[in-house]
């Protein structure tokens, strides 16, 4: 019987047949304890030669691993086969070095996003759903050893008097982290996986993010330096559509990207990153998104680059859109192009910005010259489905110049065709390199869109 099986009767009732699923394998008791056993078995003899694991190469590390699997499989201790074999070198690897059962979902491309809710319930993100995996932690000691080795390089905490925070792994995937007396269940991780190549935008069409004249106009918008705001729901996609947009972006241009936790991967010459900074302990030493931008403001930009426009820091992004930094481009929460104006007034007014409701948008309307809404449909498909011009204030309300719309058919499939409204930009004087022709016709016919396509 292999210890990667959990079948507890004796050896000759055990199945002849061996588990082939790497998922079950990994997930038996049998393994988890004698993964265990190999990992403080590896740790202790690195301790005797005064040697650490981060000290060895990868292939040191597997040799030492190995060394200690073969010494227990001679008594008899570690009955494998090489499959199973070459599955416990790898896990063991990541528990000494790495994220433990994290890590394979991590190399995993095809997720998108990790969630962990307590040792037993780990989700993983494909093609926009949520689906459980098998993955899971021995105990919340184990989670927790994880927890702490994601926080610790980073010179971040997590313990009862700070027990929630965002980080960055090293790859650049943003995680949160929430424990327990907070988290009732126990800890909580959601992490957002890092694309390592940005998508590119004949991809997204083919993938019926949009079309091809959507595209266009979104290209062109961005290189004629129309200040761009994108807005949607938490994990719609409105962080990898600003890193894709930021590629039309000239190369002599000096950028600022302003984030939480940076994850833009800007291809330009000149590009400055800033990263907030939470408080410390005693609640000193924090560096807010508002105090980057008016820092931002003093070094020279063309354009500056907003990850979210989630506070404050609103006022200095609209007076950077209206002062001579166009092109510069954010994302914020909201529903609709509409949407995104009401929250950023709630922004302002969060600010102290206590003016005449028609003096605020207008104001408002001056800074930003094109909202795209984009959405993860019930299907997990995403679609950008509205792209407006702001045209200024008529009334009291906004004036939106309609651009292209997303028509869902039937309501909640994910099914629908794109629509192109508008008989030309508001800003098509501006626009260069762009026509609005016969293209556009073209955009306006029906176009069928399969259910749950990825990006």
């Amino acid at each position: 019987m292999s210890l990667l099986t959990d079948d507890t009767r004796p050896r000759d009732e055990a199945p002849q047949t061996p588990v082939t699923q790497p998922s079950a394998q990994r997930m038996s008791d049998s393994y988890q304890a004698v993964k265990a056993l190999i990992c403080q078995q590896v740790i202790e003899r690195l301790e005797a030669r005064d040697e650490t694991a981060d000290a060895l190469d990868t292939r040191e590390l597997r040799k030492e691993i190995e060394r200690v699997i073969n010494s227990r499989d001679r008594r008899g201790q570690v009955p494998l086969n090489s499959a199973e074999r070459l599955l416990l070198v790898e896990d063991v690897e990541d528990e000494v070095v790495g994220l433990g059962p994290l890590a394979p979902l991590l190399r995993d491309p095809t997720i998108d996003d990790i969630i962990v809710n307590g040792t037993n319930a780990i989700f993983a993100e494909r093609r926009g759903l949520l689906e459980r995996v098998e993955t899971r932690f021995r105990d919340e000691t184990h989670l927790m050893n994880i927890i702490q080795r994601i926080v610790g390089p980073i010179g971040r905490r997590v313990d009862e008097a700070t027990p929630f925070v965002d980080a960055r792994l090293p790859d650049g995937s943003r995680i949160n982290i929430v424990i327990p007396p907070i988290a009732l269940d126990g800890p909580m991780l959601s992490i957002r996986k890092f694309r390592l190549r940005p998508l590119a935008m004949d991809e997204c069409v083919i993938n019926g993010l949009l079309t091809e004249q959507m595209a266009d106009y979104l290209r062109a918008a961005v290189r004629s330096r129309l200040n761009v705001l994108i807005c949607g729901g938490t994990g719609a996609g409105k962080s990898t559509l600003l890193n894709m947009l930021s590629g039309y972006i000239q190369n002599h241009e000096r950028l600022v990207t302003i984030e939480d936790a940076a994850e833009l991967q800007l291809r330009q010459e000149h590009v400055v990153r800033l990263e907030t900074r939470p408080a410390n302990v005693e609640g000193n030493r924090e560096v807010n998104a508002r105090d980057l931008m008016r820092n931002a403001l003093r070094m020279r930009p063309d354009r500056i680059i907003l990850g979210e426009a989630r506070g404050i820091e609103a006022v200095e992004l609209l007076q950077a859109m209206s002062t001579g930094h166009d092109g510069s481009m954010a994302t914020i929460h909201g529903n609709s192009p509409r949407d995104a104006l009401s929250r950023l007034e709630m922004l302002l007014g969060f600010a102290g910005m206590q003016y005449d409701p028609r003096v605020m948008r207008r104001f408002i309307a001056s800074s930003v010259h094109v909202i795209v809404n984009i959405q993860r449909m019930i299907n997990g498909a995403r679609r950008i489905t509205a792209i407006a011009e702001v045209a200024g204030i008529e009334s009291d309300t906004y004036s939106l110049n309609e651009l292209f719309r997303f028509s869902e058919q039937p309501p909640m499939s994910g099914e629908g065709r794109f629509e192109a409204l508008s008989p030309r930009p508001f800003h098509e004087a501006r626009l260069q390199g762009y026509t609005w022709g016969q293209t556009a016709r073209e955009a306006a016919q029906p176009t069928q869109l399969k259910a749950g396509r990825k990006w």
